[in-house]
């Protein structure tokens, strides 16, 4: 992925080549900074162009500094052609009950 400037917004540019549905959701999932499961049940290698407006931390999908560039959101379907739908997932989660300061022997 890489960023650019187009007129005064910073754009993000994802290129893929040969590259499995995995790799866009693993993307995807860094980007929001939640889960994203893949539901298409596409099997094979794709290349595609991605060209979105970074989203602040925390920013709401819609808050843009520059209509010039969709954000991820929008980008998606427009230029991919996928449907993002929102759902409840499991997640992973490591419960720590307790920790010693001195560390025990084996």
């Amino acid at each position: 992925m890489m960023e650019g400037l187009q007129g005064k917004a910073v754009v993000s540019f994802l290129t893929a080549r040969a590259q499995p549905l995995s790799a866009l959701v693993e993307t995807l999932s860094r980007e929001f900074r939640m889960p994203v499961a893949d539901h298409t049940g596409l099997t094979g290698r794709f290349d595609f162009t991605l060209e979105f407006a970074p989203q602040a931390p925390g920013a709401l999908p819609a808050d843009t500094s520059d209509e010039s560039a969709a954000n991820l959101i929008s980008a998606i379907p427009e230029q991919l052609g996928l449907k993002l739908e929102p759902e409840k997932l499991p997640v992973d989660v490591l419960v720590v009950d307790s920790v010693n300061k001195i560390p025990t022997g084996n």
